[in-house]
C-alpha cells in the first residue's frame, strides 16, 4: 500500500492532510468542552442570582476555604463612604455614563468595594444625586465578583482623575485611603432591588446574559474535518485511479 502511495505521490498529501485531520479535530473537541464548562457556568450564575443572599462574612470564610465564591448572593451590612467614589467608564446605547463604585465599610477600618450601579453622565456627580447617597448603617444585597483584569485593549486607568476603564479594587483602594486599610479581594456588584432614594445609581449591572456559541464553533470544526475526509479520498481516489499499478 505503501508502494501505492508512493507511486501516486500521496505520501506528503496524506501527511498533510493527516495532520490537518488532528488539528480539526483537537479544536472541535476543545469547544466542546468549553461549551460544557459554560453551559455550567451559566447555570450556576442563574442558580445564584436567584438564592437567597448568604451573609459576607460567612461568604469570605468560604472563599478561603478554597470555595468557589464567584457570583455568590451575598448580604453585607455596613456604612458608604461617598465621599470616595470612584467611576468607572461604562457607555451605554443611550449615551455616555458610569458604573459608581463606592467603599462600604464593613467593621472598622475594613471595607469591600460595592458597584452600585449605573449613573448617566449628566447625573455624575454626587450634587445632582443627593438623595441616593444613603448615610448610616446600610444593607447591601449584591452578587460577589473576583478580582478583575484588563483586557488586551483596554486603557489604562488614570487614578488622578478618577477616571477608570477597569475596576482595579486595589489602586482603588491605595487612590481613595490614606494610610494602609484592609480591603476584601473581591467586588459586590448591587442588586437592582431595592433601588435607592432617586433611583440612582442604577443596581443590577451585572452581566448576565453570557455569550454562549460554543456549540456553533464545535459544528464548524467537526464539519471541516469532515469536509477534509471528503476532499482527501476524491483527490487521493484520482490519483490512484491515474497511477500505474
Amino acid at each position: 500500500m505503501l508502494q501505492r502511495l508512493r507511486r501516486a505521490g500521496l505520501i506528503w498529501p496524506t501527511a498533510f492532510a493527516l495532520a490537518a485531520l488532528a488539528v480539526l479535530l483537537a479544536l472541535g473537541t476543545w469547544q466542546l468542552e468549553r461549551k460544557r464548562w459554560k453551559d455550567g457556568l451559566i447555570a450556576k450564575i442563574a442558580a445564584r442570582v436567584k438564592a437567597e443572599p448568604t451573609p459576607l462574612g460567612r461568604a469570605e470564610q468560604q472563599g478561603r476555604g478554597g470555595a468557589d465564591i464567584e457570583y455568590l448572593h451575598v448580604l453585607a451590612v455596613g456604612t458608604y463612604h461617598h465621599d470616595k467614589e470612584r467611576y468607572l467608564y461604562a457607555p451605554a446605547p443611550a449615551g455616555l455614563g458610569w458604573h459608581v463604585y463606592t467603599p462600604l465599610e464593613i467593621s472598622p477600618a475594613r471595607y469591600i468595594w460595592v458597584n452600585r450601579g449605573f449613573v448617566p453622565d449628566d447625573r455624575k456627580a454626587p450634587a445632582r444625586r443627593l438623595e441616593g447617597q444613603v448615610a448610616g448603617e446600610v444593607e447591601v444585597r449584591g452578587l460577589l465578583r473576583a478580582p478583575a483584569e484588563a483586557g488586551l485593549f483596554t486603557p489604562t486607568n488614570d487614578p488622578g482623575r478618577n477616571l477608570w476603564y477597569w475596576p482595579d479594587s486595589v489602586a482603588m483602594t491605595a487612590s481613595a485611603f490614606t494610610g494602609q486599610v484592609d480591603a476584601l479581594p473581591f467586588v459586590i456588584d448591587a442588586d437592582p432591588r431595592p433601588p435607592p432614594p432617586g433611583g440612582l445609581p442604577r443596581g443590577g449591572v451585572t452581566r448576565l446574559d453570557l455569550p454562549n456559541r460554543h456549540l456553533e464553533y464545535v459544528l464548524t470544526w467537526y464539519g471541516l474535518a469532515l469536509t477534509l475526509i471528503g476532499v482527501y479520498f476524491a483527490f487521493a481516489a484520482a490519483r490512484l485511479k491515474a497511477s500505474p499499478p
